[in-house]
């Protein structure tokens, strides 16, 4: 749900033409110095079209700078002032660790031409990864990235850089990287009057750009309840914009909403289709991959997913995102999984997921055999009383068969209630990607009338890959892993993956048969590698940036068994395991 004091106009700007753009706010700014002006340096304005100059307006920003002699907040000392001053020894030192900023009211809009900054003396570090956006409305509601800065300043020195953004901006500033205090010592912003357009955006790297700007610049904090916001997405190279207002945001994830880089989802005011992606729906999902230093292994397990013959694989795109100014990392952003066209194509029926966390869900049953089943769809605000018994009931059966002494039986057994083909297709994913996770939240779902329950899509593979030390090292593993105690699958559910794949000796002729089709298709070493390297390059400019804003590649976290320091031997840990996982699982299908 949103929070009713959180409906307040926004803007997600998604996949829509470079001619869309969002309204500008007729209410005026209030600035915090209405005095002061900036003074215009000495020097000369820095080399470029002969019509930008040096900028010159209110300055505003973040009210406290910081009193280093007594540690108190201050508006005296250290304060906002100082970047504009020209003078390399002075500086603006925030209270607040994060959230901070400071920048000019212009008057008037500026296409801004090229921007000039110099850090704190000693802390030339300061000012790596701060980001500079325009916006036309006071509270930066609307704000977009117009540079980012990816190294460390030099002291005593303005480094300039040119801006490639066509729009016009009233309202400029400089938002201070994650728990630095500023550190600014000068900043400068150069251009020309104008409204600009939309021809060319700023992306910060080759990926998307995602920008979020919540309400009131609200941190977001729970999986409950909506922030309506303004939300960009900034592609092709800055040439094409999605723009959607009130985009509500929120939350996502279970373990992994406990990681410091967080996940969200998206819920966009109408139906839209990011980046190209095949579905046209309101929700969407930014999956952090805070634990997986590669940043690919849910990519390589759609991969997997694809040459496996699934008949849907959610889309899925890296991506850079930005939140409320301050840079968040590389993610993906990727379908929401839910029964809906070019998603799981069971609306008029059933969507089901065995979840370990089912009891914390709206919508859940436990099955005969203790297994906790959450009920994705229909949604706990449509489903009927009779809608939830029958799906309880239909599982009940489905599982009962399954543990039934003709449960082999093409006729009586679970073949009646289970589509074997998904099951063994999202079963091979699983294995061959090293899944500990596969049997703690498996996805199914059932059309209506007398449909088989069918099982996918794949979802959830971060600590695939040999990322769990749990199962590490996997192929050293005697037997598949929902087999082995490092297997965080329930009882009954590995009991169940046991009735078929070892105990239904066609089951486990059509295994062979499924696995031996895919690897003469495609599922083999060379391309398979050769996919993980493409990956590897699609996301190293980005991947250094994420690893300066999350430095852990040293770190364990979460499950890692191993943290091998550099993204390089992250990713050839990947590409070993892959050539050496092909061969075991031909051995363990052939049992």
């Amino acid at each position: 749900m949103k929070m009713a004091y959180k409906f307040i106009p926004a803007v997600v700007c998604a996949v829509v033409m470079l001619a869309t753009s969002c309204t500008e706010d007729d209410q005026p700014i209030v600035p915090e110095d209405p005095d002061t002006e900036v003074p215009t340096p000495p020097t000369p304005p820095a080399p470029g079209d002969n019509s930008e100059k040096l900028l010159t307006g209110t300055v505003i920003g973040t009210r406290y700078s910081v009193d280093y002699d007594s540690g108190q907040a201050s508006e005296s000392v250290n304060t906002k002032k100082n970047v504009f001053d020209n003078d390399f020894s002075t500086f603006f030192a925030s209270h607040d660790r994060s959230g901070t900023w400071v920048g000019l009211d212009l008057k008037e809009k500026h296409i801004i031409t090229k921007i000039g900054y110099a850090p704190r003396r000693n802390q030339p570090g300061r000012v790596e990864l701060a980001v500079l956006e325009g916006a036309n409305k006071a509270d930066f509601s609307d704000a977009i990235p117009i540079h980012m800065i990816k190294e460390p300043g030099i002291e005593n020195k303005m480094t300039y850089a040119d801006v490639k953004c066509s729009r016009g901006f009233r309202y400029v500033r400089y938002m201070t990287p994650n728990n630095v205090r500023c550190n600014l010592a000068e900043l400068q912003f150069y251009g020309k009057k104008g409204e600009g357009d939309d021809s060319q955006l700023y992306q910060i790297t080759n990926l998307p750009t995602v920008v979020i700007n919540t309400y009131n610049a609200q941190d977001i904090v729970s999986k409950e309840y909506e922030i309506t916001s303004t939300v960009y997405i900034i592609s092709d190279g800055g040439k094409t914009l999605l723009c959607d207002e009130e985009t509500g945001v929120k939350g996502r994830g279970n373990a992994s909403w406990g990681f410091p880089k967080k996940p969200y989802r998206l819920k966009f005011s109408s139906k839209r289709s990011p980046l190209g992606a095949p579905a046209k729906e309101k929700k969407w999902t930014l999956i952090n991959n805070y634990g997986d230093k590669t940043l690919m292994r849910n990519i390589l397990a759609f991969e997997t997913s694809r040459r496996l013959g699934l008949s849907y694989t959610p889309f899925c795109h890296p991506v850079d995102v930005i939140l409320n100014g301050e840079y968040k990392g590389c993610y993906q952003l990727c379908d929401q999984v839910e029964a809906a066209a070019n998603r799981v194509e069971a609306k008029d029926g059933y969507l089901i997921e065995i979840d370990a966390y089912a009891n914390g869900e709206a919508c859940y049953f436990y099955s005969s055999n203790k297994t906790p089943v959450t009920i994705k769809h229909p949604d706990e605000d449509d489903i009927t009383k009779e809608q939830k018994e029958f799906i309880t009931n239909y599982f009940n059966q489905m599982e009962n068969a399954v543990f039934s002494s003709d449960h082999a039986d093409p006729e009586k057994g679970y073949r009646q209630y289970l589509d074997l083909d998904s099951f063994l297709r999202l079963f091979l994913v699983g294995e061959f990607a090293g899944n500990t996770d596969t049997y703690w939240s498996v996805y199914m779902y059932k059309d209506a009338g007398n449909g088989k329950l069918y099982c996918g899509p794949a979802w959830d593979y971060d600590l695939a890959f040999e990322n769990d030390n749990r199962t590490y090292p996997v192929n050293e593993l005697s037997d598949f892993i929902y087999a082995t105690k490092g297997s965080v699958a329930s009882e009954s559910v590995r009991r169940m993956v046991n009735r078929i794949v070892k105990e239904d000796e066609e089951a486990g002729i059509f295994l062979q048969s499924i696995w031996n089709d895919a690897r003469k298709k495609g599922l083999d070493a060379t391309t398979m590698v050769k996919y993980v390297d493409e990956t590897a390059a699609l996301l190293d400019e980005s991947q250094k940036l994420n690893f300066k804003r999350w430095p852990i590649l040293d770190k364990k976290v979460h499950q890692n068994h191993t943290a091998r320091g550099t993204y390089t031997a992250e990713v050839n840990a990947v590409k070993l395991y892959i050539a050496e996982r092909l061969s075991k699982m031909d051995e363990l299908v052939k049992q």
